[in-house]
């Protein structure tokens, strides 16, 4: 099993910044991709940004340039930092593991961070 917990969401202005963090624990071999997703009300979760263990990442074309993630492999910590916030930006972000069981991809999740853009 892999538990996923996020923290560093909140209330911020447009144009402001946040740092989410994600700590995984448990079972960590096989996975090979870690990400954050994000679903605002009434619609679909979306990916935001992925690394893969080889240190490959993939952004939304909506954060590019504006979101950058890093990670932390002593700890075993996901970062996101977001800059240039907006208000469509606001959404429940959720952490993500990709695991390989037996050519099978797991997912699992945290239980989401709010974010909130607003003035």
């Amino acid at each position: 099993q892999v538990q996923l917990v996020e923290s560093g969401g909140g209330l911020v202005q447009p144009g402001g910044s946040l740092r989410l963090s994600c700590t995984a624990s448990g079972i960590l071999s096989s996975i090979f991709s870690m990400g954050w997703y994000r679903q605002a009300p009434g619609k679909q979760r979306e990916l935001v940004a992925a690394i893969t263990g080889g240190g490959s990442t993939n952004y939304a074309e909506s954060v590019k340039g504006r979101f950058t993630l890093s990670r932390d492999n002593a700890k075993n910590t996901l970062y996101l930092q977001m800059n240039s916030l907006q208000p469509e930006d606001t959404a429940v972000y959720y952490c993500n593991g990709k695991k390989n069981a037996a050519g099978t991809v797991v997912d699992y999740w945290g239980r989401g961070t709010q974010v909130t853009v607003s003035s």
